[in-house]
């Protein structure tokens, strides 16, 4: 077990996100950064999506109840366990009565925390996502608090450490800037109800995240983008990623806590490669929006999983070796 010392901001019990029940209007949930969270189990030999700690705002502290293995990814973040600094994208043992204090983000908006086995919590609707609108799954329905302690999964691997390349190195996308983040949409259903001028704003605008932001949906504020005409629909289904042009024409995304309808007209969508860029981007930095082919979002999710792959199989290459000595 662990227990939560410190917390600020909403941090969470998230694993990768009920998939299954859209139909009855129950959203996904889920990590934010999915990398970043199948990454840390891979390094612990969990499975993919064994539940996490999700953690937005620093500073951030948990004791360990036993001996087991965690590991941190997602955002650089300074961190340290009986007074050791951890590097960023890092698995290590901890001992009963252990300390572990996250102090500071350099980079990115969303650590991980994982650890051996995966957190223990219950399973609603297929998830151990916590689903706060709804305020089920996760530890209680909520964001964690000073107190809780979180049931965790026997594991009887041996960890020894060992870091890992951080994604956002091996997937750069170039030509980005300090204070911005590239993020590859592919056209959505009311695209062309907006003049080329317009659209022309959409692509070239450096959009920045504003605090209004959250796991619902990111607001965006920039050039205005509104349609040719005024366009009234009835809400139809979306998913994360859409990208929405509210009346006032500042763009919405759409993130993993969205609904799972919803009626303004829809420019693009962020396609499934690069929606952990945008869970790591920060309030106030800027997102600048690329167009992309369908056939160019595929070869961007085969790039994705080929990361993974290489990781799987280093990984296993690893421990055959450790074993073997």
């Amino acid at each position: 077990m662990i227990e939560i010392l410190s917390v600020t901001g909403p941090a969470s019990v998230q694993d990768l996100g009920r998939f299954d029940q859209y139909r009855f209007g129950v959203g996904t949930s889920g990590a934010m950064d999915d990398v970043a969270l199948r990454a840390g189990n891979l390094l612990l030999g969990n499975d993919e999506n064994a539940a996490g700690i999700e953690i937005p705002m620093l500073p951030f502290r948990l004791r360990f109840g036993r001996d087991m293995a965690f590991a941190l990814t997602g955002a650089g973040v300074e961190a340290e366990i009986a007074g050791r600094a951890i590097p960023p994208w890092w698995r290590l043992p901890a001992r009963a009565g252990d300390m572990l204090t996250l102090r500071s983000m350099s980079r990115g908006a969303r650590s991980y925390l994982t650890v051996g086995g995966g957190i223990e919590v219950p399973m609603v609707l297929g998830s151990r996502s916590t689903q706060f609108r709804g305020e089920f799954g996760g530890w209680h329905g909520r964001p964690l608090q000073v107190g809780d302690v979180l049931p965790c999964a026997a594991s009887a691997a041996a960890i020894g450490e060992l870091g890992i390349e951080p994604a956002e190195i091996t997937l750069a996308r170039p030509n980005a800037v300090a204070g911005e983040t590239i993020v590859r949409v592919v056209v959505a259903g009311e695209y062309d109800a907006f003049d080329a001028g317009t659209q022309e704003l959409f692509w070239c605008g450096s959009w920045k995240i504003t605090p209004q932001s959250n796991r619902y949906g990111y607001r965006l504020q920039g050039p205005a983008v509104t349609p040719k005409a005024p366009i009234e629909k009835r809400s139809h289904g979306i998913v994360p990623g859409v990208i929405q042009i509210p009346p006032n024409g500042q763009p919405i995304i759409q993130m993993r806590d969205a609904q799972t309808s919803g009626g303004y007209p829809k420019i693009a969508t962020v396609i499934q490669a690069d929606l952990w860029r945008v869970g790591q981007a920060r309030l106030g930095e800027k997102l600048r929006f690329e167009q992309t082919a369908y056939t160019d979002a595929v070869a961007a999710e085969a790039e994705l999983s080929a990361y993974l792959d290489r990781l799987r199989g280093n990984l296993r290459l690893l421990e055959e070796i450790r074993i073997c000595r």
